[in-house]
């Protein structure tokens, strides 16, 4: 089942190490480390295989792919033997990058996303095409009167004004294409009125948002362990540190804010209850793609006894990511051959602020994904909604 990923931010560090590790595990230079979609309790002949995924996006930089993976070989975030020896696979991808389009009105800039798409599917026989957004974290999104329904929308697109933010833009080509969407950051995306309605008269599947990876990975695992011991947390504060590009995107108090948000919901809807406290987010611009998490929890026990639970977390982000972003691929493009539409709830194993999920531990997450998952098998029992 020969499989289109069409990256949003094709150039960039996460997106790169997307390509560079699939082209890898294609070639059988790497084993799948990282890959939740070649655990047993996930991997199935539903999935389309890392040999059959073809992959094309846009970017905003012109920067070509092979030195984009030359420098995350050199800042110690890909194998350089691995860049070596794809030298030509990379090639390859590369003719498959488009400039992200310019000029005119939205309408005109969604028609050429609609065209690249439909064309890359085209030209590549693919049986789907899913796309990843993977580009940098926006702003929360201001509200519009075409936000409403398609119909409006569709009018407000054709004016001067700015309507949808690029990630919604995206998500709007994509569904217009009869494209699936997934939306890795915490950008607006699809979780727009007019853009839920539109993707269900196009009868897509669509997943998100923001990619859990480091700190609410781990908040995802501890916050259902005091809940369900009965302990009272009393306050958890977080300090991030990151660079890269990521980093300097969230130096922005806009789009920091938006992160922070994401970041904060597992807390509150695992225990029931805020506790005091904050995530904060700062740019250290000589991590590189590496980014250090710590994290300080007071709690109270039985007669009130004061406790606390301090961690840190260091970790590559693109390295982290990469293979999340490969299996959200693979599973939404099965989900999609397998006639689901709308948002894919059992998907948010994957991520910070998880559409229609209505548990954040990562256990229950994980034994859904899993049934998910054998759902989608050919040999199994599938239901349709999404």
């Amino acid at each position: 089942m020969r499989t289109g990923v069409w990256l949003v931010g094709a150039r960039g560090s996460v997106a790169t190490t997307s390509i560079v590790g699939a082209l890898a595990l294609r070639a059988g230079l790497t084993g799948p480390t990282g890959c939740v979609t070649e655990l047993p309790g996930v991997r199935g002949p539903a999935l389309p295989a890392f040999a059959d995924l073809v992959f094309g996006g846009h970017d905003v930089v012109t920067t070509p792919l092979a030195k984009r993976a030359e420098a995350l070989a050199d800042a110690g975030v890909l194998p350089a033997r691995l860049v070596a020896a794809l030298t030509e696979e990379l090639a390859t991808v590369e003719r498959e990058l488009r400039p992200a389009p310019t000029g005119g009105s939205q309408a005109d800039r969604a028609a050429a996303l609609v065209r690249d798409l439909t064309e890359f599917r085209d030209r590549h026989r693919l049986a789907r095409v899913v796309v990843v957004n993977v580009a940098a974290t926006e702003p929360a999104c201001q509200p519009h009167p075409g936000h409403a329904d398609p119909d409006a929308l569709h009018a407000a697109l054709t004016g001067p004004d700015e309507v949808l933010p690029p990630s919604s833009l995206y998500g709007y080509a994509a569904v217009t294409a009869g494209c699936s969407y997934v939306d890795f950051t915490p950008s607006t995306g699809l979780r727009l009125p007019a853009l839920v309605a539109l993707a269900e008269a196009h009868q897509v599947p669509y997943a998100g948002h923001d990619g859990k990876t480091g700190e609410t990975l781990l908040k995802s695992v501890l916050a259902p362990m005091f809940a369900m011991r009965n302990l009272q947390v009393r306050s958890w504060s977080g300090t991030n540190l990151l660079g890269g590009g990521d980093g300097a995107t969230l130096a922005d108090p806009a789009a920091n804010a938006a992160k922070v948000r994401s970041k904060q919901r597992v807390l509150g809807e695992t225990l029931g209850y805020l506790p005091q406290g904050d995530t904060r987010i700062d740019y250290v611009e000589s991590l590189g793609d590496f980014k250090t998490a710590w994290d300080l929890i007071t709690f109270a026990g039985f007669l009130g006894t004061g406790m606390r639970l301090e961690f840190t977390w260091h970790g590559c982000d693109s390295a982290l990511a990469a293979p999340l972003v490969l299996d959200l691929a693979r599973l939404t493009a099965a989900a999609h051959a397998a006639g689901h539409t709308g948002p894919l709830a059992d998907l948010a194993f994957f991520f910070k602020d998880p559409l229609d999920a209505d548990t954040h531990s990562l256990a229950e997450q994980w034994t859904r994904l899993c049934a998910f998952a054998q759902r989608l098998d050919p040999g199994g029992t599938d239901d349709r909604h999404g």
